[in-house]
Protein backbone atom coordinates (compact mmCIF):
# COMPACT_ATOMS: atom_id res chain seq x y z
CA UNK A 1 0.00 0.00 0.00
CA UNK A 2 2.22 3.30 -1.02
CA UNK A 3 1.51 6.35 0.63
CA UNK A 4 2.52 9.62 -0.82
CA UNK A 5 1.59 13.22 1.11
CA UNK A 6 -0.72 14.92 -0.34
CA UNK A 7 -0.19 18.97 -1.17
CA UNK A 8 0.09 21.34 2.08
CA UNK A 9 0.41 18.15 3.75
CA UNK A 10 3.57 18.44 5.17
CA UNK A 11 3.49 22.25 5.81
CA UNK A 12 0.31 21.40 8.27
CA UNK A 13 1.69 18.52 10.26
CA UNK A 14 1.36 20.05 13.98
CA UNK A 15 4.45 21.20 15.30
CA UNK A 16 6.74 18.22 16.71
CA UNK A 17 5.67 15.82 15.01
CA UNK A 18 7.80 14.99 12.27
CA UNK A 19 7.74 13.42 8.96
CA UNK A 20 9.76 10.31 9.60
CA UNK A 21 7.60 9.73 12.36
CA UNK A 22 4.26 9.73 10.06
CA UNK A 23 6.47 6.95 7.67
CA UNK A 24 7.47 4.88 10.67
CA UNK A 25 3.71 3.97 11.47
CA UNK A 26 2.51 3.48 8.30
CA UNK A 27 5.87 1.32 7.26
CA UNK A 28 6.19 -0.27 10.84
CA UNK A 29 6.00 -3.89 11.11
CA UNK A 30 4.45 -4.07 14.73
CA UNK A 31 0.76 -3.83 14.37
CA UNK A 32 -1.24 -0.50 12.95
CA UNK A 33 -5.06 0.10 13.80
CA UNK A 34 -7.02 0.91 10.81
CA UNK A 35 -10.03 3.24 11.60
CA UNK A 36 -12.19 4.52 9.01
CA UNK A 37 -13.34 8.21 9.65
CA UNK A 38 -15.14 11.38 7.50
CA UNK A 39 -13.82 14.16 7.16
CA UNK A 40 -14.85 16.84 5.88
CA UNK A 41 -17.36 14.91 3.98
CA UNK A 42 -14.61 12.73 2.44
CA UNK A 43 -14.17 8.94 3.43
CA UNK A 44 -10.53 8.71 5.26
CA UNK A 45 -9.02 5.90 6.63
CA UNK A 46 -7.24 7.01 9.82
CA UNK A 47 -4.06 4.62 10.60
CA UNK A 48 -3.40 4.25 14.64
CA UNK A 49 0.22 3.00 15.19
CA UNK A 50 3.70 4.16 17.09
CA UNK A 51 6.57 5.16 15.60
CA UNK A 52 10.35 3.80 16.31
CA UNK A 53 10.15 5.83 19.26
CA UNK A 54 6.83 4.11 20.81
CA UNK A 55 5.30 7.47 20.14
CA UNK A 56 1.26 6.90 19.46
CA UNK A 57 0.25 8.60 15.88
CA UNK A 58 -3.10 8.53 14.31
CA UNK A 59 -2.32 9.12 10.46
CA UNK A 60 -4.93 10.38 8.23
CA UNK A 61 -4.95 8.99 4.50
CA UNK A 62 -7.01 9.49 0.95
CA UNK A 63 -7.60 6.67 -1.39
CA UNK A 64 -6.02 7.92 -4.29
CA UNK A 65 -6.64 4.81 -6.23
CA UNK A 66 -5.98 1.07 -6.44
CA UNK A 67 -4.12 0.55 -3.36
CA UNK A 68 -2.45 3.83 -3.45
CA UNK A 69 -3.15 6.63 -0.80
CA UNK A 70 -2.49 10.05 -0.02
CA UNK A 71 -1.05 10.95 3.94
CA UNK A 72 -3.43 14.07 4.45
CA UNK A 73 -2.34 14.51 8.35
CA UNK A 74 -1.09 13.46 11.55
CA UNK A 75 -1.28 14.25 15.29
CA UNK A 76 -0.65 12.40 18.57
CA UNK A 77 -3.13 10.29 19.97
CA UNK A 78 -4.70 11.65 23.27
CA UNK A 79 -6.41 10.19 26.89
CA UNK A 80 -8.84 7.91 25.59
CA UNK A 81 -7.46 7.29 22.24
CA UNK A 82 -4.51 6.26 23.81
CA UNK A 83 -6.23 3.84 25.89
CA UNK A 84 -8.26 2.35 22.75
CA UNK A 85 -4.66 1.89 20.91
CA UNK A 86 -3.08 0.34 23.85
CA UNK A 87 -5.93 -2.13 24.22
CA UNK A 88 -6.11 -3.35 20.59
CA UNK A 89 -2.60 -4.04 20.53
CA UNK A 90 -3.17 -6.24 23.50
CA UNK A 91 -5.58 -7.86 21.91
CA UNK A 92 -3.38 -8.75 18.80
CA UNK A 93 -0.47 -9.74 21.58
CA UNK A 94 -3.11 -12.04 22.96
CA UNK A 95 -4.34 -13.43 19.17
CA UNK A 96 -0.47 -14.24 18.28
CA UNK A 97 0.22 -15.91 21.47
Amino acid sequence: MPFEWALGALEHLPEGIEPYEVMQVLSSTRPRFPVPAWSQGVHTLTIWGRADSGRALVVACVKRNGLDYDIAGARELHGHECDLLEKWEETRRDEQG
